[in-house]
């Protein structure tokens, strides 16, 4: 009976270091990591998913949330005195000295690339004049972006027992740092040269994703010895990203290509509308002209397998009529596209030209013009 109970032990044993194979829209893959997430960026998609929400420590995958709560709230040339507190603090370093003034733009190149924990330290010092309250901050954040099972402790990632997220969160997090133009392109620089004086100026990224992966384009690698190995990683072919995250995987590198490069040959962009394409006309009373041009604001491009082409439908929307004036440029609807009947993305429609209002003189021209 002991035997059956120790052979029943080891089986379990071997079954749980194993690699299974998870599947999401009929996208098969083995993963060797504990929790794994593909995502489209433009529409925040599932392409694939593993124990997306697991609750996980990220190690420095932390950083992603720092740089986007700093950016949103320090001007990239601001310059920033060094509080001591952010020397010396344990871990990856870009070497900051006590009172040293450098421009928040570099700490950010050296957050990302270097992983630089005395840069994070510093930024959230100077955002938010101590670590726990910019910690605050970015659980704030992390709530208005629907990160719900993440809770931050401080901007570095460094353990602490509720410091944690999950795949599905930390995807969206990264989705939401995508969009923000300064931090895509600080994730893809594979290198950065400081303006300061010390010798530690030259920022050489540590993800090698930007170098194996075809696209490549960012985002952060994380590795403490409770967490294991983390990282987010992102690529973009044919007007499509997607961001791949896996969480203690021994195997990290190897898991996001494998991930990536599988998502890019099961899904294919399908373009609804190019930007400023001609969606609608609205009629407009009161104006110098009858109706204006409505334009599609940015492409849509939403990935799909190719049995999902034809079960793709659109509804735009926008008032029956307005009136005049009208601002170029101004958002007067929305389109809404769906997938097997669930919406998968919104995006705005604008007018074409300015329609300015009619004034008194052009009423009494009409009028007569009508007369006669």
């Amino acid at each position: 009976m002991k035997k059956k109970i120790l052979m029943v032990l080891v089986i379990a044993s071997l079954l749980c270091s194993l690699s299974f194979t998870y599947a999401v829209n009929g996208f098969e893959h083995s993963v060797s990591g504990e929790a794994a997430i593909v995502i489209d960026t433009a529409t925040g998609r599932i392409l694939y998913e593993k124990n997306i929400n697991h609750k996980m420590p990220m190690a420095s995958t932390t950083k992603i949330m720092t740089a986007l709560v700093a950016l949103e709230r320090m001007p990239l040339d601001k310059q920033i005195e060094v509080d001591p507190k952010a020397v010396g603090v344990e871990g990856s370093s870009i070497y900051l000295k006590a009172n040293e003034r450098i421009k928040m733009e570099d700490l950010l190149y050296g957050l990302m690339l270097r992983s630089g924990n005395d840069a994070a330290t510093a930024i959230a010092i100077a955002a938010a004049g101590s670590v726990e309250d910019f910690a605050a901050l970015m659980n704030a954040k992390a709530r208005e972006l629907g990160a719900n099972n993440t809770n931050f402790m401080n901007p570095h990632g460094l353990s602490h027992n509720e410091h944690y997220t999950t795949a599905y969160d930390l995807a969206i997090i990264t989705r939401a740092a995508m969009h923000h133009p300064t931090f895509k392109e600080i994730s893809k620089s594979k290198y950065w040269r400081a303006e300061r004086s010390s010798e530690y100026n030259y920022f050489v990224n540590k993800n090698k994703i930007l170098s194996i992966v075809e696209g490549g384009d960012g985002v952060k690698t994380g590795f403490t010895k409770i967490a294991g190995r983390c990282l987010v990683a992102s690529a973009t072919r044919e007007d499509m990203q997607f961001i791949a995250v896996t969480l203690n995987d021994g195997n990290w590198f190897n898991t996001t290509k494998e991930l990536l490069d599988k998502s890019f040959s099961i899904y294919k962009p399908h373009v609804v509308y190019n930007a400023n394409d001609l969606v609608g006309s609205l009629p407009i009373t009161n104006g110098l002209k009858d109706n204006v041009n409505l334009l599609a604001a940015k492409k849509i491009v939403i990935p799909l397998k190719e049995e999902e082409f034809d079960k793709v439908t659109t509804k735009i929307q926008f008032p029956e009529t307005m009136h005049a004036p009208i601002i170029k440029g101004q958002s007067v609807g929305k389109i809404y596209t769906y997938l097997n009947n669930e919406l998968i993305d919104t995006t705005s429609i604008y007018t074409e030209e300015e329609v300015e209002k009619l004034s008194f003189k052009d009423k009494v021209y009409r009028f007569f013009k009508i007369k006669r």
